[in-house]
C-alpha cells in the first residue's frame, strides 16, 4: 500500500527549500507545516500511531511559533504577507482570486464538514466479554437459586424427553426465533437492528461450551445483571422471566440443544 504521509513530507519539505531560494516567507511557512504534519503522520509506520489530538496541539503550536518567527522582522512580515495582498488586491490576480474564493475555500470547508459528519467505527473501549461470569447465586420469580451446580430437572425425566424437547420448540418459535433465527443461526428478522447482534446457537463457540444453568441464567435475566465487562449496552436480551416459567425456560434450553446437536457441559 502506498505511504502517502511521508511523501506529503517530502513535498512540504522540497516546498519549504524551493521558497527559501526564493525569498518568499509565506511558502516557506506554508512548506515546514506541510513537512511537519507529514512527518508526524508518518510515525505511525515506525510506532504505534500518535493520537489526533495530540497532533493538532503540536501542529497548532508549530503555527503560533513559526507566525512569530516570520513576524519578528518588519521586511520579512511584509514579505510574508505579500502572496495574500497580491491575491487580493492585484488585478492580475483575478483568475486565481476567484478559484480560491469560488472552488477552493468551498471544497476545503466541503471536506472538513465530511471529516465531522462520516461515521466512524471505533474499538470498544474495553474488550466485550461474551459469556460473562454467572453469579454463584439468582433469583427466579422470588425464587433463589444456586446457579453453581444447577442441573436441569427435566432431563432426568427421559420418557419424556421427546415431549419436552417439541414443547420447546414451540417456545422457541413463540419468543426466540425473531432474534435468534429460525434456524438458531443468529440471523434472524431482528438480528441486524442489534448491536452487538444476537448469537448464534449452531457450531461450537457458544451454548456448546456452557453447562445449562449458564444458559438458564442469560435466559431468564438477559441484560439484567451482567458484570460490568458485558453491562445492559452490550445486549438486548429480554428478561424472559417475566414471560416464561422455570420449566419453559428448561425445555427451551432442551430443544436449543437438541436442534444444534450440541451436548450441555458438565458441572
Amino acid at each position: 500500500m502506498l505511504k502517502i504521509y511521508p511523501i506529503i513530507a517530502v513535498i512540504g519539505l522540497f516546498l519549504s527549500i524551493v521558497a527559501v531560494l526564493r525569498k518568499s516567507p509565506f511558502f516557506n511557512f506554508a512548506g515546514l507545516l506541510i513537512f511537519i504534519y507529514g512527518l508526524l503522520k508518518s510515525a505511525e509506520y515506525i510506532m504505534p500511531a500518535l493520537p489526533a489530538q495530540v497532533i493538532l496541539m503540536y501542529m497548532a503550536m508549530c503555527v503560533f511559533s513559526l507566525f512569530i518567527y516570520f513576524s519578528i522582522q518588519e521586511e520579512t512580515f511584509k514579505a510574508f504577507l505579500e502572496p495574500m495582498r497580491a491575491v487580493l488586491a492585484d488585478d492580475n490576480k483575478k483568475f486565481l482570486r476567484l478559484i480560491i474564493v469560488f472552488a477552493a475555500l468551498p471544497l476545503f470547508a466541503g471536506y472538513l464538514t465530511y471529516v465531522k459528519v462520516k461515521p466512524t467505527y471505533n474499538p470498544p473501549v474495553s474488550a466485550r466479554i461474551v459469556h460473562p461470569e454467572p453469579p454463584s447465586q439468582m433469583d427466579f420469580k422470588g425464587k433463589t437459586m444456586n446457579v453453581l451446580g444447577l442441573e436441569n430437572p427435566l432431563r432426568k425425566d427421559t420418557a419424556n424427553f421427546a415431549k419436552y424437547v417439541e414443547e420447546g420448540k414451540k417456545i422457541y418459535y413463540q419468543n426466540c426465533f425473531f432474534c435468534h433465527g429460525d434456524d438458531l443461526d443468529g440471523k434472524g428478522h431482528m438480528a441486524d437492528a442489534f448491536n452487538p447482534v444476537p448469537l448464534p446457537f449452531r457450531g461450537t463457540d457458544t451454548i456448546a461450551q456452557l453447562p445449562e444453568s449458564f444458559v438458564f441464567w442469560r435466559v431468564s435475566k438477559g441484560w439484567r445483571g451482567l458484570p460490568a465487562g458485558s453491562g445492559p449496552w452490550n445486549s438486548a436480551m429480554p428478561s424472559f422471566e417475566d414471560f416464561l416459567t422455570e420449566e419453559e425456560v428448561w425445555k427451551v434450553i432442551m430443544f436449543i440443544y437438541e436442534s444444534t446437536g450440541n451436548k450441555p457441559r458438565s458441572w
